[in-house]
């Protein structure tokens, strides 16, 4: 019986696979596309994406029960009769299989192995398999990979002995989530992913096999790392084209006729007004969060430099987004849930013509001996050269015994960089540790 029921979801994966391009297809297969070991599904992070992936598992007849640290996030599903738990190891007390989407890898380890984790020492386990489709590093895939495959089931049966994972990641962004067509990245066994291929559909139109564990998650950071990159490309010769005369809808024109052609370009341009729909003509809300771009940006950095490869432009990319925004926030204006294409296009007129700012470390081991200022002068373009010997300033007693602390709360701006250069002083400001207070100080220079 067991082996007919094999063979019967088989033929339908078979099936489906051939017609989910179909309108008609995915309405038709719902019902009947619940492998029989997976009626009970555990989803764990109800944020933008996690929400409304777990609503499509819903509509699809999906039985699901949920869990977020946010309440209220809960209380959207509770409020509708979905199951909700308080914390991820009761999910999986009730659930035979679960998908997990979380913010970071850490996120993902405690929901995985930290206290109330769903893997709790070596008891056996109730999931037959676990999907993970957060973004995270490979490595932390692999390794929560490596746990599961040391643990035992509940209930063994002919097809599995013991629990399975699965890393896929997802492309498409809220819309996509939303309307069930995400672009899933599968790392993992290649026979759980086939009996995972039904669920994914619910909540995905591609499904794409990268190969075994964390490959799902490299492919997802290879993508986003291109994807920021081409982003920057396109906002930096569309901010061109616009002081050369060229209007953005036009030039944007020119380069989906041609090789410059990108999903930057032609899907999510960053200039208000080309496009409708997309967060650029929605005053940027709605997009990709600028600080999640960084967050997978350093991942992408961190990846490489584990394997011994050099990356520049992914460097400059993360330099560029995390340096935009701690310059914002002295400003007060929190640019961390700005879009990240608003950055992109915003870069370019500032860091290339008016002002570059480099901190010495100050992405590595904090700050170290000197502040170094470039200013380029508007109409000749010449570079003045300003540099600050951090060791000697007393400006609020900062000094090297501080790094550690700078590295992480000191904000530089200058006044007057947004409007005509750099002028006569430069502005640190700091939070307290504990209050998050923040401290100003003014410190004079002259070239």
């Amino acid at each position: 019986m067991a082996i007919r029921r094999m063979r019967l979801t088989q033929q339908l994966l078979k099936f489906t696979s051939s017609v989910n391009h179909l309108p008609w297809a995915r309405s038709f297969c719902s019902s009947s596309k619940i492998p029989s070991q997976f009626e009970k599904v555990g989803f764990i992070g109800l944020g933008n994406m996690g929400s409304r992936m777990a609503q499509n598992l819903i509509k699809d007849g999906f039985n699901v029960t949920v869990h977020d640290l946010d309440q209220n996030a809960m209380k959207i599903f509770s409020e509708k009769g979905i199951v909700t738990k308080d914390t991820p190891f009761e999910v999986a007390e009730t659930s035979d299989l679960v998908i997990t989407m979380l913010p970071s890898s850490t996120h993902v380890l405690d929901v995985y192995t930290g206290p109330n984790g769903m893997l709790q020492n070596d008891s056996p386990v109730r999931p037959f398999l676990f999907i993970d489709s957060s973004t995270i590093d490979p490595q932390t895939s692999r390794r929560v990979s490596a746990t599961l495959s040391d643990c035992s089931l509940k209930e063994k049966s002919d097809s599995w002995e013991v629990p399975a994972m699965l890393d896929a990641p997802v492309s498409g962004g809220v819309l996509a989530a939303e309307s069930g067509t995400l672009t899933f990245m599968v790392g993992g066994s290649e026979e759980a992913y086939v009996a995972a291929k039904p669920l994914l559909l619910s909540m995905g139109k591609n499904t794409i096999y990268c190969g075994g564990a964390g490959n799902g998650s490299a492919a997802k950071i290879c993508n986003n790392l291109a994807m920021a990159v081409s982003m920057l490309g396109v906002s930096e010769a569309l901010a061109l084209g616009q002081k050369l005369g060229i209007a953005s809808s036009t030039l944007t024109k020119v380069f989906n006729s041609s090789s410059a052609r990108c999903w930057s370009s032609d899907t999510y341009n960053p200039v208000p007004g080309v496009m409708d729909a997309v967060p650029a003509s929605r005053n940027y809300d709605g997009g990709f969060a600028s600080k999640l771009m960084a967050k997978d940006l350093h991942l992408a950095v961190s990846s490489a430099k584990e394997v011994g490869l050099e990356c520049p432009l992914t460097s400059h990319a993360e330099k560029m987004h995390l340096f935009y925004i701690r310059l914002k926030r002295v400003y007060s204006l929190d640019m961390c849930d700005c879009a990240w294409d608003q950055i992109s296009l915003s870069l370019h007129p500032f860091i290339s013509f008016h002002l570059v700012v480099t901190l010495n470390g100050m992405l590595g081991n904090g700050l170290k001996d000197s502040l170094l200022l470039v200013n380029f002068d508007d109409e000749t373009m010449e570079k003045r050269v300003y540099s600050l010997d951090m060791c000697d300033c007393a400006w609020d007693q900062i000094s090297l015994s501080l790094h550690p602390f700078i590295s992480f709360h000191l904000v530089v701006t200058l006044n007057g960089m947004l409007g005509n250069g750099l002028k006569d002083s430069l502005l640190l400001v700091n939070f307290d540790d504990e209050t998050m207070e923040k401290k100003s100080k003014v410190a004079k220079f002259s070239s």
